[in-house]
């Protein structure tokens, strides 16, 4: 019997977990359904999308999205010890005040974006220069570094952005508007997860218990309280109970999760032959991502990326923790408005120094360059369901990307100033062929077609368990699961509106702020 059942070792999961298990007189059990972190590809950080389609990626698809040339989208996500943060960027971007505000003006109290910082800061290791330590936590477990070998033409990208207007800012500072390096979630040049910021060092605590591969079927019950877990491991199934279970699965594997167990819209459920425990329709709903399109460029000189695997450059990497195989690949940002009146940049470029087309699997050979135009605040809306009753089947995801015009029009704006960057003279000693859109589309017609044939996800996916007080919400703002006591949900999913920033950071936040109300309520 535990106090406490953590499902999912993600980036919340592995913060709830440690963070729990600091109190010596609870026992925690975490349940990971991917396998151990010990990869060498996972602590490269240049090598992250090597980890594509391997057996540490869920490697979801998306239905055929009808406004996207009916084409279904790949989602990585981390199958693994670290979650996503085992396989990401490691791009460590909060998003907006007003995002955090928003959340706190739709009805949850204890989370505005003036609440959070403490946390952010509580988890933060910030080492990086420049930056406004008013924003920034300097002891906290989670490294977040300035690069330690920018490329020249990452630099080339922040004096572009600066002769076009953009101020050099700290994006994770008072003001988001503007263009910098990105911070990135290293130490010695390493990636550094999740799990190596929290769990490893709490899995020395004898009252925390870590599992791995064990895929969860679903959460049990007594009445209307949850009282533990079912589970598969190596083939076996099996069972765990404890007097509360948190789920941090992610936005798929969360609200999957729920449906099993009976927790969703009663209808759907009923299709399925899965009795109805809770009928609580929003599960799967409010779906969240963000998009991607952007420009391709062949560079001029043998500067980029595509070079970084030599022998010389894998050398300096494992003796000095230098050189390109240091590079997340985005390794500077800008925020813009596209249009006035907005209260928060509407979209994000992101400088790659090498080609990324088709999440690197279509990459041309020689040298290039990228800027994604991203959109931050979509206004499109989608939804997963089950597609059976095996665990193991992915559910059906429709994100329903670009079904809101305004989405399509802002990334065409997006790319027009991604062209105005790259003319800048501070490119000149590298632009060469525009690959994608190519020069010949012009006008808003072919533009918005090769955004259709082209755009992808940033691996974003949120808000399928949102939190709130309305009919959709799964969860309220101290992420207890409606009409059923002893569950929470504490990851990604519960996010109502999308962060104008990356997803990580808000997760690892949610884990910090579901710990504290966690055992806040344990004393009440």
């Amino acid at each position: 019997m535990y106090d406490y059942i953590v499902v999912g070792a993600g980036s919340a999961g592995c913060v709830l977990a440690a963070r729990l298990s600091e109190n010596s007189r609870v026992k925690v059990l975490l349940l990971e359904a991917g396998k151990s972190d010990a990869k060498q590809e996972i602590r490269i950080p240049a090598a992250f999308s090597k980890l594509f389609h391997t057996e540490y990626d869920w490697d979801y698809r998306t239905e055929a999205e009808p406004a996207t040339a009916n084409r279904p989208h790949y989602w990585p996500r981390g199958k693994v010890v670290g979650g996503s943060s085992s396989l990401n960027a490691m791009m460590y971007v909060r998003g907006h005040r007003s995002d955090y505000d928003l959340w706190r003006q739709a009805g949850n109290a204890g989370w505005s974006y003036d609440d959070l910082l403490p946390l952010f800061r509580r988890s933060e290791g910030f080492s990086g220069t420049g930056a406004d330590s008013d924003y920034h936590g300097s002891d906290g477990p989670l490294p977040v570094a300035d690069q330690r070998s920018p490329n020249a033409m990452t630099r080339a990208f922040i004096a572009a952005g600066e002769s076009l207007g953009l101020v050099r800012v700290d994006i994770n500072g008072a003001s988001q508007d503007g263009v910098g390096l990105t911070h990135v979630n290293q130490k010695n040049g390493r990636r550094w997860s999740a799990a190596d910021a929290f769990l490893r060092p709490a899995m020395r605590r004898a009252n925390l218990t870590v599992q791995t591969e064990c895929l969860v079927h679903g959460v049990t019950f007594e009445g209307r309280r949850a009282n533990g877990v079912s589970y598969a491991r190596k083939g076996k199934t099996a069972a765990a109970q404890a007097r509360e279970v948190v789920l941090c699965a992610g936005t798929i594997g969360s609200p999957q999760i729920l449906m099993l167990s009976g927790i969703g819209p009663a209808a759907a459920l009923s299709d399925h032959g899965i009795a109805v425990v809770a009928d609580v329709p929003g599960v799967g709903q409010n779906l969240q991502d963000h998009i991607a399109s952007g420009a391709t460029y062949q560079c001029r000189q043998p500067v980029s990326l595509a070079s970084a695997e030599s022998l010389g450059n894998l050398a300096r990497y494992l003796v000095f923790g230098r050189g390109p195989l240091t590079s997340n690949v985005g390794e500077a940002l800008a925020f813009i408005r596209t249009r006035e009146g907005l209260a928060a940049p509407d979209l994000e470029l992101i400088f790659a120094p090498s080609y990324f087309m088709e999440h690197g699997a279509a990459n041309p050979p020689g040298h290039g360059f990228t800027v994604g135009a991203v959109l931050l605040r979509p206004e499109s809306r989608g939804w997963l369901a089950l597609r059976s009753r095996d665990p193991a089947a992915a559910p059906a995801i429709r994100p329903n990307y670009l079904s809101a015009p305004a989405d399509l029009a802002a990334l065409i704006a997006g790319v027009r100033y991604v062209r105005r960057l790259v003319a800048a003279d501070a490119f000149t000693p590298y632009r060469g062929e525009e690959v994608w859109p190519g020069a010949h589309r012009r006008d808003d017609g072919a533009l918005g077609d090769f955004i259709r044939e082209k755009c992808e996800s940033l691996y974003h996916p949120v808000g399928t368990c949102k939190m709130g007080s309305d009919s959709l919400a799964v969860v309220d703002e101290r992420l207890r699961v409606r009409g059923i006591a002893g569950l929470r949900v504490a990851d990604a999913s519960i996010i109502p509106t999308i962060v104008g920033g990356h997803t990580h950071a808000a997760a690892v936040m949610i884990g910090e702020k579901a710990a504290e109300m966690i055992a806040t309520d344990a004393c009440a």
